[in-house]
């Protein structure tokens, strides 16, 4: 699997602008991070992402810190965060006043919501097998209870 990180080796262009650091292309991005080049627009449109410097042919040029931004989305998203929630993260984090307070605030309310995902889920794989246990998987379509009920038949509030 491809490191997320980012690192000095990665291919990358110098560059005489305000920052000489080290810069990606934006598709160089997305592959270092396996998310497509419209991710990266969209998260830019959304916020999430600064607009990066250009060069003067107008093409992007991103460096450590934004590798280091959306690695952080991502993770976020790969918690459970929304778009959203992920903007008030970013936000709470130069916050030093509700900072650290309001970042385990969103944490616990996300366990919350995905405690209640849990719950229905589990509500629907439980209606599920039973409709599936209760099928008897050849003959008419008109006695299979999984048809049955999700056509609205008695069965379907039976699950």
């Amino acid at each position: 699997m491809r490191s997320k990180g980012y690192h000095a080796g990665m291919t990358m262009e110098h560059t005489s602008g305000r920052n000489t650091g080290r810069w990606l292309s934006i598709g160089a991005l997305a592959r270092h991070v396996d998310v497509s080049v419209d991710t990266i627009r969209f998260y830019e449109r959304e916020g999430l992402l600064p607009s990066p410097e250009r060069k003067a042919s107008g093409y992007r040029q991103y460096d450590a810190e934004a590798v280091e931004r959306l690695q952080f989305v991502l993770r976020a998203k790969g918690l459970g965060f929304t778009l959203g929630e992920i903007k008030s993260l970013l936000a709470l984090e130069t916050d030093r006043e509700r900072g650290v307070e309001g970042v385990r605030q969103r944490a616990h309310e996300r366990i919350g919501d995905l405690d209640r995902r849990i719950e229905e889920m589990t509500r629907m794989r439980d209606a599920l097998k039973r409709l599936a246990d209760a099928c008897p998987g050849s003959g008419e379509p008109e006695c299979c209870p999984i048809l049955s009920a999700l056509h609205g038949g008695r069965d379907a509030h039976a699950a």
